[in-house]
């Protein structure tokens, strides 16, 4: 069953339980007071029987009788009898011991009683006259209220279905309409494939769950997102970068076995092929390192970082660890430069940076400068190192892109690669100047907290 049918049919059984029992009480309300208003009417007819028969003494029996059928309605079924101290029938002129002698002596007893006897209410009354001690019973049937209480029930189920119809079809279209952006949630989902990933569905600007739903759902699909891209760059990366090593590994293996050879061309093949291992090796890290940092930037946190005490920190590590000199120059009019980052994340791109610089310019002393442009904070690291060359100012923020082979120094490639992917977890950027002279600056734009 579909969620607007439950909800549909869980307030129509609701409200047409609450109105069952409105219309319960107010039947049987209705009812007692029928049967207490006819309980009324039989006692005043037991008085004025009593008035008639046994204080108008004057009168005669026959006269009292044109009288009583005269002015008093006849009820239907009616039976009324004056019973004297023995307990006998009198005055009316039918001596039938309709009620037994034990109901009379409780009438003579209690001096009032009413009570009901199958369809028929009874009332009896204790009347002490000149003539003597007598009981007055009187008996009918409610044939008035009973047709009136089946038209009510006639009434009241008639309304009772005709509401609950009223009341299932309301809840539906109120289902159906506080549903709408469930379903337009659905429709929106089914959108979603390999092919699009970047789809989000609509978030509005109420603060129901269904909107807290969607907000959740797109940020998994932000998270799922950025996994898939993940995969697919470990993939080609890896299968563009191993590809050329293990080519030259077959190609030389296979050149060596082509023929036999002495001990010495043997060897070189060897330690072409240790080259190879090697390089494969340093790829296979900066694809782990790769995949790693892209787990951190899906997952890491932003907080207020002071920039000019993280230089300061990362100015001693390196002259603790590597005795290797950083120049800081402070130009900042703001005595606390705050930026949202992540510590961690942003202590690894300025060493990464600052490493560079120390390995082009052969550990040469770098200059870090803290300014402050509009709403921005930037760091410009500079070295004196050979420059990077206009052309390759994109190309070095690829992965895999290394020059460090130029000034015989190791490397993976991935340093500026990862350091641009976190500046822009930022919201900032990486820039290279044209270099003048034999010396190179990056410059790392962040906005101001």
């Amino acid at each position: 069953m579909k969620i607007k049918d439950r909800i549909a049919l869980y307030f129509t059984l609701i409200s047409t339980s609450m109105l069952f029992a409105v219309l319960c009480v107010i039947y049987f309300t209705f009812m007692k007071f029928l049967e207490a208003d006819f309980f009324e009417r039989l006692t005043d007819r037991t008085m004025v029987t009593a008035k008639l028969y046994l204080e108008a003494d004057e009168i005669s029996r026959d006269a009292m009788n044109d009288v009583r059928h005269k002015y008093l309605q006849k009820l239907n079924g009616e039976v009324t009898r004056i019973y004297d101290y023995k307990n006998r029938a009198t005055f009316i002129g039918d001596s039938a011991q309709y009620w037994s002698k034990a109901t009379i002596e409780k009438v003579r007893k209690n001096k009032r009683l009413k009570y009901t006897d199958g369809e028929r209410q009874v009332v009896g009354i204790y009347y002490k006259d000149n003539q003597g001690d007598f009981v007055i019973l009187a008996s009918a049937t409610d044939q008035g209220s009973h047709d009136r209480l089946v038209k009510l029930l006639r009434i009241m189920i008639f309304v009772f279905v005709l509401i609950s119809l009223i009341v299932l079809l309301l809840s539906r279209w109120i289902a159906e309409k506080m549903l709408k952006p469930l379903k337009k949630f659905m429709t929106e989902v089914k959108q979603i494939g390999l092919e699009n990933m970047e789809f989000r569905v609509e978030e509005s600007d109420t603060k129901d769950e269904i909107n807290l739903i969607a907000k959740n759902f797109n940020h998994l699909m932000n998270e799922l997102e950025q996994a898939f891209i993940l995969q697919k760059t470990f993939v080609a990366n890896a299968s563009h970068e191993l590809r050329t090593p293990v080519t030259r590994m077959m190609m030389a293996a296979e050149l060596a076995l082509s023929k036999e050879r002495d001990v010495t061309a043997y060897q070189k093949v060897i330690h072409s092929i240790l080259d190879d291992a090697e390089k494969m090796d340093h790829i296979i890290t900066g694809l782990l390192a790769l995949a790693k940092m892209d787990m951190e930037l899906i997952n890491s946190q932003l907080f207020p970082i002071q920039l000019n005490s993280l230089l300061l920190k990362i100015q001693e590590e390196w002259q603790q660890q590597k005795n290797l000199k950083i120049e800081i120059i402070d130009n900042l009019k703001d005595d606390q430069p705050m930026v949202s980052a992540n510590q961690v994340l942003l202590q690894i791109v300025l060493d990464n940076i600052i490493s560079n610089a120390f390995k082009f310019s052969n550990n040469q002393a770098v200059i870090c400068k803290l300014l402050q442009r509009d709403e921005n904070f930037i760091v410009e690291i500079t070295d004196k190192g050979p420059g990077i060359p206009l052309l390759e100012h994109e190309e070095v923020f690829k992965p895999f892109y290394t020059r460090s082979e130029e000034v015989g120094k190791k490397g993976e490639g991935m340093g500026l690669y990862m350091a641009q992917k976190i500046i822009n977890l930022f919201k900032g950027k990486i820039e290279i100047p044209p270099s003048h002279g034999e010396k190179s600056t990056i410059i790392i734009i962040l906005p101001k907290l």
